[in-house]
């Protein structure tokens, strides 16, 4: 008997939206090569890749789809239909399932492709995604205060404002404050 594994595909007019695998690899690493220096302290910027063997990406897969599997997180790698190179990824963490089916969304984009609409147009399809397909009924994105690009893109989505979480994540040496936007599934 095979073994489960996450699969979820989906298309946009520009995008496809899926899981790593190990024929990424070269795709991956050229993309993370190619990132321009950072361009805020939320944006990585150049990274050192020297430690992303082929064997790390592998065991990388394999930690995604652990993840997935224990319904833990589902993280999606955005790729350009085009030529297929690899632009960033949209992520969900599980917040709570049982009465609340609550999930967190993430998303992060190599900056080299920024400007273009691709986080708009993966995050959308991503968050039909989870409502439809991994049966979340609330989403919530997680901001810094001093994030607007982020913050742009949550709302471009539909997701509202609800509120400012006081030290709710230690990050950058200490507590910071984030902005929590949501949006519920409606069928």
């Amino acid at each position: 008997m095979e073994s489960q594994k996450f699969d979820i595909i989906a298309e946009t007019e520009r995008l496809i939206i899926r899981p790593l695998n190990e024929n990424d690899y070269e795709n991956w690493l050229n993309e993370f090569t190619n990132r321009f220096p950072s361009q805020h302290r939320h944006d990585m910027g150049k990274m050192d890749m020297s430690k992303c063997s082929y064997e790390w990406f592998k065991n990388l897969i394999n930690q995604h789809q652990e993840l997935a599997l224990t319904d833990t997180a589902y993280i999606f790698a955005v790729f350009l239909k085009e030529d297929g190179r690899q632009l960033g990824k949209v992520d969900f963490s599980t917040l709570e399932r049982d009465d609340f089916q609550w999930g967190r969304v993430g998303y992060s984009f190599h900056n080299q492709h920024w400007g273009k609409g691709y986080g708009q147009e993966a995050v959308k399809e991503a968050l039909d995604i989870a409502f439809k397909m991994l049966n979340y009924h609330r989403i919530e994105a997680h901001i810094n205060l001093d994030n607007p690009a982020s913050i742009k893109l949550a709302e471009s989505v539909g997701m509202a404002y609800e509120c400012t979480r006081k030290g709710f994540i230690y990050e950058f040496g200490e507590w910071t404050d984030n902005l929590i936007y949501y949006l519920n599934f409606i069928e």
